[in-house]
């Protein structure tokens, strides 16, 4: 029995196949597996082994709703695979998952903040106070002649129900995958990457859940306090600003020095603990609502609304100092593994800054629309009082800089290494085309271009850490905003640039901003209702679902929680029914039975046989997340499965790469041990000139799968070789 699983191209099941007709054994619509229809010509695969496909492309993005929602939700989804970039060191496991946490808390805040500036601070506060914003609107001058603190009151309820839909958002999805948990308890396994799928990660999730909620309501509170006690205080509102105080407190605490969070099963505990923290944050929101709209102290008349820009800059600043504390965290507490490239032990904090720095975009954007839709009519002094505030202009400004200092740094980086992989990629090519005629030089050039761009990937490390500096650099400055400095004044005094000219970029910010969003969601549209497309952007939706959800509660759903123990229960079943199985993954499907094998009990694995391809785990994996795909998960995946495992890899191939040797022509490696029969390189592509049975040379593939290809037929027929001849 060969059984297969695809990668990120979504491809189905025909052509995983590569049969045009298929049938359904097992499974749903979202993951099913799938055999050719029997009766048809062609129905087996190399010498007579019975075919069998695993589809579970639906499960990341099985609908548009989901799809879209990755887009909108891919902050939370970056802090979230940041957590298991922990090093391999043991010692850095707690310290680290606090700062993640602390960190994936502050950008649910962040979402809350701005809400609040749309519907508190500019819409009740601002523009319901000046008749020319309320001119031809009357969706919002029914509201106009209102207290202040109706308006701040029933506008706080658009804030309520934003923190309602993530929740739901948060908790709805998952429920497709309960039906696929295993009721029998977790094997036990030295190695991490067998823990993925493997527990029940809903506990988990409902605890960060509640804390999630809980200070998101929190949030809005301290919003509206702080706007009150600007003018106003009372023995009310010293007893709601400690409480809500207190709330946020314990929302740390409960992330960060409680260990039972992570426990697997129920903690009647920390499970009651988290759920009384929800109930009270929602009841004080309430409470702190009625005294906003009864409250009978004046409000002051103009400006922003009090104390808002303060917390949104304060919240900056905190990330900016997360960020930095992670770092130091990850550096001082890295693996041996990663002393040879320190620069591998900085994936947790580049993606939490990317994560944090895309967060802040999103909702200055979301802020300074709304502000440009309220203003775009009135006076320069209607304009003037709808501005949005500082921090939001600072956050546009640095993300600018950020994004165009990246860009000039790739630039050069590309032109700089150009030499260099342009040498390699000659030499790769002329060692395995030593006897090309001269009418193929086009193609050889064509073929060189193809591995000097698969070698660039290697040069997205340190392209990735300068970006993530910057960005943090640019959350820092946030803190100018407390000083009310503008932008423009900075520039103009100390580096001479014309405050007109720095008004463009943070313009030009704002539509690049909007212009990524739209790119997104266009983006997650097309991978949804385009399988070619989705090859291109499934990549970071797949990796940022295959972990389970230990940061942020409302980042999309973990698919591995169906997937891996699906895949378990199939091949113990097929083992049983006594086949010999060889497991055939391309590029993440290869992840996917790699936690899959680390799981499987050795009555089964005795039986098995592994076949990657395009394969991540050794290029990607091993840097990204050293604590989970180190070398010795790799060892003990061969040694699960006897070492009957062949990896197949191409120097075209952007992504996949070899597992433990690369075995190129005229490389010396001292890798000795059934680990170094593991790799075979292929010669990509199969010829530079074309056969003559065809009119054009062979395609270049890349990472495109090979199942067709007769170097698959040969390892295929290699690894049922050697199954046939285990040992019963």
């Amino acid at each position: 029995m060969e059984l297969r699983v695809h990668g990120v191209s979504g491809a189905g099941a025909d052509r995983v196949l590569n049969r045009p007709y298929v049938h359904q054994v097992a499974g749903d619509r979202s993951g099913g597996f799938y055999r050719p229809r029997p009766g048809y010509p062609d129905s087996t695969g190399t010498d007579g082994v019975t075919l069998e496909a695993y589809r579970w492309s639906d499960l990341p993005s099985g609908t548009a709703a989901r799809t879209l929602s990755l887009v909108f939700l891919l902050p939370f989804m970056l802090c979230n695979v940041a957590l298991w970039m922990r090093p391999a060191n043991p010692s850095a496991k707690y310290g680290f998952m606090a700062l993640c946490r602390v960190l994936a808390l502050t950008l649910t805040m962040l979402y809350v903040l701005s809400i609040v500036g749309v519907a508190l601070d500019l819409i009740a506060w601002r523009c319901m106070g000046m008749p020319s914003c309320l001119a031809g609107r009357s969706s919002l001058s029914w509201l106009g002649g209102r207290p202040v603190g109706v308006r701040l009151g029933v506008l706080a309820l658009v804030p309520v129900a934003a923190i309602g839909l993530v929740w739901w958002l948060g908790a709805r999805p998952s429920h497709q995958f309960d039906a696929f948990r295993t009721n029998a308890p977790p094997r036990a396994s030295k190695h991490r990457l067998s823990a993925v799928g493997q527990w029940d990660g809903a506990p988990l999730v409902g605890r960060l859940r509640s804390v999630h909620v809980a200070a998101a309501f929190a949030t809005l509170d301290a919003s509206l306090l702080t706007a009150r006690a600007s003018q106003h205080a009372s023995r009310v509102m010293v007893v709601l600003v400690v409480a809500t105080g207190a709330v946020l407190v314990a929302c740390v605490l409960l992330l960060s020095v409680v260990p039972n969070i992570d426990r697997p099963g129920a903690a009647p505990g920390v499970d009651g603990a988290t759920r009384g923290l929800r109930t009270i944050a929602c009841g004080l929101t309430i409470l702190v609502i009625v005294h906003v709209v009864v409250s009978p102290a004046p409000w002051p008349q103009r400006g922003a609304l009090p104390g808002y820009g303060a917390l949104v800059a304060w919240l900056f600043v905190s990330q900016t100092v997360l960020v930095a504390a992670l770092a130091v965290e990850v550096l001082w507490r890295r693996g041996d593994g990663q002393r040879k490239a320190a620069i591998r032990a900085l994936g947790a904090p580049v993606f939490v800054t990317i994560a944090a720095g895309l967060a802040v975009a999103f909702a200055a954007e979301l802020v300074y629309r709304v502000a440009d839709l309220l203003d775009r009519e009135g006076t320069t002094a209607d304009r003037m009082a709808t501005s949005p505030p500082l921090p939001y202009t600072w956050a546009i400004f640095g993300f600018l800089l950020a994004v165009l200092s990246a860009l000039v740094v790739a630039a050069a980086l590309t032109v700089l290494t150009a030499p260099g992989r342009r040498r390699a990629a000659r030499a790769i090519v002329a060692a395995d085309f030593p006897h090309a005629p001269p009418e193929a030089a086009d193609r050889l050039r064509r073929v060189e271009q193809a591995v000097a761009r698969a070698r660039f990937t290697e040069r997205l490390e340190p392209l990735s850490v300068v970006y993530a500096a910057l960005a943090a650099l640019g959350l820092a400055t946030s803190v100018l905003g407390l000083l009310q400095l503008y932008p423009g004044d900075i520039a103009q005094r100390f580096v001479g640039v014309p405050e007109k000219m720095v008004s463009f970029l943070i313009d030009s910010g704002s539509y690049l901003i909007a212009g990524l969003l739209l790119w997104l969601v266009v983006g997650g549209l097309f991978a949804y209702r385009t399988a070619g497309f989705r090859r291109y952007v499934g990549v970071l939706w797949d990796l940022g679902t295959f972990w389970p959800r230990g940061a942020h509660p409302f980042a999309p759903p973990c698919y591995a929680e169906r997937a891996v123990p699906e895949l378990a229960k199939r091949i113990s079943y097929l083992v049983e029914q006594g086949h010999r199985v060889l497991l055939a993954g391309h590029s993440h499907g290869s992840v996917l039975l790699a936690a899959t094998v680390l799981q499987l009990p050795p009555r089964i694995t005795d039986r098995v046989a592994l076949l990657t391809y395009g394969s991540p785990l050794g290029r990607l994996y091993s840097r990204l997340f050293p604590a989970y795909a180190d070398d010795a998960a790799l060892r003990a995946i061969g040694e699960r499965v006897g070492w009957r495992w062949l990896n197949l890899w191409r120097d075209t191939d952007p992504i996949g790469g070899w597992i433990f040797a690369s075995h190129r022509p005229g490389e010396v490696e001292n890798l000795t041990g059934p680990a170094a029969s593991v790799d075979r390189r292929l010669v990509d592509p199969e010829d530079v000139v074309a056969p003559p049975s065809d009119s054009v040379p062979p395609p270049i593939m890349g990472h495109w799968p090979c199942e067709s290809q007769e170097a698959f037929a040969d390892a295929v027929r290699e690894l049922t070789a050697r199954l046939r001849t285990t040992a019963r």
